[in-house]
């Protein structure tokens, strides 16, 4: 079964990063950042959401990351073919964003240095 790749999309000051295009946000949530490399943002929540809800039978994450006053707002979720649990699954992926341990890692990974770009 040949696996479909990851895409990225930039527009303006959005940037979405998932297999389906458009994205599909049946369920997600947000969450703020400081000003960081959005494109390695994505890539590192990506994989963690996908960790979180690898079980949630017909899930495909997205995750959209757009810049705003100092910083940028993360949309995570995606889209989910067949019925599930709205609230919890979106619940679990606000916890996943809130994760202390996640954030610092995420930041870290996605720092901005003097020669990168957003």
């Amino acid at each position: 079964m040949a696996q479909r790749a990851w895409k990225m999309m930039r527009d303006g000051d959005a940037l979405v990063y998932g297999r389906r295009f458009p994205a599909r946000f049946d369920v997600s949530a947000q969450s703020s950042f400081p000003m960081l490399r959005r494109g390695r943002l994505a890539m590192q929540i990506r994989q963690d959401l996908w960790r979180e809800l690898q079980s949630l039978r017909g899930f495909s994450p997205a995750i959209e990351v757009r810049t705003m006053d100092g910083g940028v707002i993360v949309r995570a979720g995606g889209s989910v073919d067949g019925r599930f649990p709205k609230s919890s699954t979106a619940d679990r992926i606000q916890q996943l964003l809130d994760d202390p341990k996640k954030r610092v890692r995420w930041i870290n990974n996605a720092r901005l240095t003097e020669q990168t770009e957003t």
